[in-house]
């Protein structure tokens, strides 16, 4: 299966979804990466791996619909059936989610429905909850509400930092989003 990444950063789980599709932990492709960051670490990551990646600035479109069109015709050229958001930081809107309705998935750092939208390993951390988590869930037009796929807890220890307890949280995200992927994959090839 050809699947696009997007992402808007540093790309640490873009890159270890790259590095499952190497070791045949996952058994897909990864075809492009597309960031809205021009600049995004995400882009040195996805060199290093010898992955394509479109850098699309949504600014330099006169609308939300025009900037996802651009994308979709882009996925379409490259194949792409399956769309993974990994660190992605735009809302996918109508444009996108027609042409992928059911084949796009985001990772989120909470145990969702709890701390959606940004910086969920602060609001945890802020509001001294015991467990936060990892959750892998389907996309819709709202902010982190589609479908429930996986979660995982991570306790949050009396001695964590933000930075300790975000490093956990990627530890997890690392390997339970491959995971998740390849599990959508299997049942979707059951289907076909």
């Amino acid at each position: 299966m050809r699947i696009a990444i997007f992402a808007s950063g540093a790309g640490t789980n873009a890159e270890a979804i790259i590095k499952a599709t190497q070791t045949q932990r996952l058994d897909a492709e990864v075809a492009l990466i597309v960031t809205d960051k021009p600049k995004a670490k995400v882009i040195e990551r996805a060199t290093n791996y010898n992955v394509p990646v479109v850098a699309f600035d949504p600014k330099s479109y006169e609308t939300k619909a025009a900037y996802e069109q651009e994308i979709v015709n882009e996925l379409h050229k490259r194949e792409v059936s399956f769309v993974v958001l990994a660190g992605y930081m735009r809302l996918i809107g109508t444009t996108l989610l027609s042409a992928y309705e059911g084949r796009i998935v985001n990772i989120h750092p909470s145990l969702l429905p709890s701390f959606p939208g940004l910086d969920a390993i602060g609001q945890a951390f802020q509001a001294k909850v015991k467990v936060t988590g990892v959750t892998v869930h389907y996309v819709d037009e709202g902010m982190d509400t589609g479908s429930i796929i996986a979660q995982e807890p991570v306790r949050i220890e009396r001695h964590d930092t933000v930075d300790s307890l975000q490093e956990k949280v990627q530890v997890v995200e690392h390997r339970l989003y491959p995971e998740t992927l390849q599990t959508i994959i299997d049942q979707m090839e059951r289907l076909s």
